[in-house]
């Protein structure tokens, strides 16, 4: 069984998130004002959704904290499951914005009020801004990390917000349209939902300790299945433990050509090939020589 020691994607960028999340923060807090203050429901909603990023990140920064505690005879794989839960919060909490400002959205088209086109505007290009840079700083991380893709994702979300609300201000100023406001509501509302329900999906597979979706089962049973002396392969199961992290456990039965001195080189060669081909790196192999003593064992 191979050693649990490796470090979690997240991890990797946790310096490249705290800018983020310092950026984000600060910004969440001069649109909340400027919302107030001009009255403006997309502005708002962009807020909002600029809240769900800091508590997200919070979260993520948090769960990036506990993967690095060391395990125990209790948390015997640490606390790497963090990162997994933190997604999946930022994921709920996602949707009941969403619902809130489609609801909110609604209200407003029976009475659409005033809204003050300059600062909203000033307020959403700022935005934009920001948000262009943060996803600068985590395209990397969000390759690999689902914490640091939730964040990625989140950033990008807002950043086609804030073209929204900018295209919103123009309008009310060039027109005085104010249907517009809540029309850009519900549409930043609407693309959060799918984008949501995705990260939904991927944390709720690993929780289920689903195989990840960037490997074939199939191609890594052929694997196992192709290496000198096998015979046949049982029990296979894949999953990951968090970002970056993937287990595999497995039954091997040797062929009646080999001998038990040909364990050691089996093993090794098959942790070999799911490193290089698959990037499993955490394996549990056991290796049994008489097929009808395993298959009585299980039975």
């Amino acid at each position: 069984m191979s050693s649990l020691n490796s470090t979690s994607a997240g991890a990797k960028h946790n310096k490249s998130l705290k800018i983020v999340f310092a950026i984000t923060a600060s910004y969440f807090v001069i649109e909340v004002v400027v919302g107030f203050i001009s009255n403006s429901l997309a502005l708002l909603s962009d807020a909002a959704h600029m809240l769900t990023d800091v508590g997200g990140q919070a979260l993520a920064l948090f769960a990036i904290w506990m993967t690095s505690k060391p395990r125990n005879n209790r948390k015997t794989y640490g606390y790497y499951r963090i990162e997994i839960l933190s997604a999946l919060t930022n994921a709920l909490v996602l949707i009941f914005i969403s619902g809130y400002i489609l609801f909110e959205a609604w209200q407003r088209f029976k009475n659409p009020p005033a809204v003050a086109g300059i600062p909203m505007l000033i307020v959403a290009f700022c935005g934009l801004i920001i948000n262009l840079i943060g996803m600068k700083i985590l395209s990397a991380g969000s390759k690999e990390s689902i914490n640091i893709k939730g964040a990625f994702l989140e950033v990008v979300s807002d950043m086609l917000s804030s073209v929204g609300v900018i295209i919103a201000g123009i309008i009310i100023l060039a027109s005085g349209w104010l249907y517009i406001d809540p029309i850009m509501s519900a549409l930043i509302g609407l693309f959060i939902l799918p984008r949501t329900f995705r990260l939904l999906k991927e944390s709720v597979d690993i929780l289920l300790e689903a195989v990840p979706a960037d490997i074939n089962y199939a191609a890594v049973e052929k694997c196992i299945a192709e290496r000198p002396n096998v015979q046949s392969v049982h029990d296979l199961h894949i999953w990951t433990i968090t970002s970056g992290i993937n287990a595999l456990s497995v039954h091997v039965i040797m062929n009646d050509e080999s001998n038990f001195a040909d364990i050691g080189d089996l093993v090794s060669n098959i942790k070999e090939h799911l490193a290089s081909e698959f990037k499993i790196t955490h394996t549990t192999i056991e290796v049994h020589k008489d097929k009808e003593k395993y298959i009585a064992n299980i039975v």
